[in-house]
């Protein structure tokens, strides 16, 4: 099957900002390059988009201690490099269509446990916004780079 007819996955992505309005980076535990993103994952058939980001955030960050202060206005789409398609969620999908949350942290740093029961993070930090578009693998920078756009305006 041609990659171009390859459904995308729905889900979602969560900018955790804490009171210093730095963003929470994870760096993934299946790559040894230094790509961080910010949290994010599938949506469960039948659940709905705002209980699937607080899920995930839990599932990856180990607290939903957290607020959302905006929705993304449209979805954002990005597709995997073509070596990774069967390699990557089985091979069915192209990539993802993504809502994406810009969530206010209401917790203090001792809240966050990546050692969840499905970790997905070896190590995390709080990065700067306009630092995400270079700290992300570079498939998903345009993403990034629209994400901090649209989000900007909520940081000082």
């Amino acid at each position: 099957m041609k990659i171009e007819k390859l459904p995308y996955r729905l889900g979602v992505g969560m900018m955790l900002i804490n009171s210093d309005d730095f963003v929470f980076v994870g760096k993934r535990i299946d790559t040894r390059s230094e790509a961080w993103q910010m949290p994010q994952g599938g949506v469960d058939e039948g659940e709905e988009i705002v209980s699937a980001a607080f899920r995930e955030l839990k599932e990856e960050v180990g607290t939903n201690n957290a607020k959302i202060v905006a929705e993304s206005s449209d979805w954002y789409y990005y597709d995997l490099p073509e070596d990774l398609v069967p390699e990557v969620w089985s091979g069915k999908y192209r990539g993802q269509k993504q809502k994406w949350f810009a969530m206010r942290f209401s917790g203090d740093d001792s809240d966050i446990n990546i050692n969840t029961e499905d970790a997905e993070f070896c190590d995390w930090k709080w990065i700067k916004m306009e630092d995400l578009p270079g700290v992300i693998v570079p498939f998903k920078r345009d993403i990034y780079a629209a994400i901090v756009d649209e989000f900007k305006h909520l940081v000082c």
